[in-house]
């Protein structure tokens, strides 16, 4: 069994849910952890020789050139995950049209490599969203990385919680679509394989539901943030529960990933879809 490895790269300021942070005017005066974060996920990923695959926010390739390059020159697999970081359900078609498009562009232009999938800002495609597949398939997005299975903030569409081929584009076109992975806790499904959810749950159980992942044959996704690795994080005024996801277990977020991948097998979502759905991928894709 091979999981897919990804990482969503996006600064700690571009957050949804803190009313202090939503002025996109004040992000280029805030402090930043971006670079130095996502070298830190380029060591551990060199120290344990895997690739994953790097969903970039737009805003942050044209402000931080060479370290999409690093990443692009490490051989790791591109990924947009949107320009501004806004969510797809508070977007319209169009907005979203040119959002994803001027992502696609800022990432190109510096990496020099093509933007092969996209994953959207808190996995906010929802019912009453399909539009967006369209969108990507015009755009030429090569796979989604999307959807949730199962309800939670700010995303949430029910669907097979394996790689699949995803039809729900009104055009009726098809894209593979790889979502995020679902555990149990007793009677609960729910998400376990990045950010809050990795924060939060012991080493121990998280390697308890990869190997839940390998016994039904299914692959399983981590997708962490910078972020999610810093415990000198600014800390801005918030309620005590969105603390409490944003903040809580970023000190042993990075002992956790490195033993996951000593542990198990990883690869960019990109090979990892195509093993899953050779039949999806025309052959001059991935």
């Amino acid at each position: 069994m091979v999981h897919a490895l990804s990482f969503d790269i996006e600064d700690w300021f571009h957050v949804t849910g803190v009313p202090e942070l939503e002025d996109e005017t004040t992000w280029p005066h805030r402090s930043t952890l971006v670079e130095r974060r996502t070298d830190e996920l380029l060591e551990i990923c060199a120290d344990h020789g895997v690739r994953g695959t790097f969903f970039i926010v737009g805003w942050i390739a044209e402000r931080h050139p060479a370290l999409v390059r690093r990443i692009a020159d490490a051989g790791h697999e591109l990924g947009s995950h949107s320009h501004r970081h806004r969510l797809i359900f508070q977007m319209s078609p169009p907005d979203f049209r040119e959002d994803l498009r001027h992502s696609i562009a800022a990432i190109e232009h510096v990496a020099g490599c093509r933007v092969a999938g996209f994953r959207a800002p808190c996995f906010s495609i929802v019912p009453g969203c399909e539009w967006a597949f369209d969108e990507l398939i015009d755009a030429g997005v090569e796979f989604d990385a999307s959807l949730f299975p199962v309800p939670r903030e700010n995303g949430g569409y029910r669907c097979p919680d394996e790689p699949h081929v995803c039809r729900l584009a009104p055009s009726g076109r098809a894209i593979p679509e790889l979502p995020m992975s679902l555990g149990w806790l007793g009677p609960i499904r729910t998400g376990f394989s990045g950010g809050s959810y990795f924060r939060l749950m012991p080493g121990p159980l998280l390697r308890r539901q990869f190997n839940q992942c390998e016994r039904a044959d299914r692959p399983a996704v981590i997708y962490l943030h910078p972020r999610d690795l810093a415990p000198d994080c600014p800390v801005v005024p918030m309620s005590p529960k969105r603390r409490l996801y944003l903040h809580a277990g970023q000190a042993t977020a990075a002992a956790k990933l490195r033993m996951l991948l000593s542990r198990y097998r990883f690869a960019p979502c990109g090979e990892v879809l195509r093993a899953a759905l050779p039949d999806a991928f025309p052959d001059d894709r991935l």
